[in-house]
């Protein structure tokens, strides 16, 4: 039988290998390709389509959930999983939205992940259980979770500070504020700035 084309873009390289080892041994399928920022990915991809990629939510120069619906553009057959650790309500409606097909949790047991692969490479959508679970009691409630660090920068933006000042007040790359940043858009499902200090005042994010 043939086995399915899988690619990986995860930042982390331990959990990247030890993902590609149990993919690769598990018969199923076969790791042809691992990238560590969307950059990579981009140029991999165009060099050969994998049957399924496994896209991570975080990642250095950009967010998957954005990289989802952009890449469906150039690639509308492609189909993606969101591999990850974000729990919360509203990304993985986003990810939905976005035209992912799957979004299982990366401590999901491999059993489950590999479900997942073959369930998704037949074109049907297929959620981790501790997701479909989540997604069925809250189908009509709007549920937005914040790091500790995401609420930190989110008060800073709030209170005016650039980005370049956030990073120097949290000691963290301008690199890594950029993407508290974007995902704070993703989660509060703003487009610019003033619309994200409008909707944290609106829920109280900040007071």
């Amino acid at each position: 039988m043939k086995k399915i084309n899988v690619q990986i873009v995860e930042d982390h390289k331990l959990m990247a290998n030890s993902l590609s080892k149990m993919i690769n041994e598990s018969g199923v399928a076969l790791i042809t390709g691992i990238y560590y920022d969307l950059k990579s990915c981009r140029k991999g991809i165009a060099k050969g389509i994998p049957d399924i990629l496994l896209l991570d939510v975080e990642l250095p120069d950009g967010n998957g959930v954005d990289f989802c619906a952009e890449i469906l553009k150039s690639i509308p057959g492609l189909k993606i999983i969101m591999l990850t650790s974000y729990k919360e309500f509203n990304i993985a409606k986003h990810a939905l939205y976005n035209g992912a097909l799957g979004y299982i949790l990366k401590n999901s047991e491999p059993e489950e992940m590999l479900a997942g692969i073959e369930t998704v490479s037949r074109g049907n959508q297929f959620l981790c259980e501790e997701i479909d679970i989540m997604l069925k009691n809250n189908r009509d409630e709007e549920i937005i979770w914040l790091t500790d660090i995401e609420k930190l920068v989110l008060k800073y933006i709030v209170e005016g500070y650039t980005r370049k000042q956030i990073s120097e007040l949290l000691y963290r790359s301008d690199a890594t504020i950029k993407t508290h940043w974007r995902n704070l858009f993703v989660k509060l499902k703003t487009r610019n700035t003033a619309q994200l200090v409008k909707k944290a005042c609106d829920m109280k994010y900040v007071f």
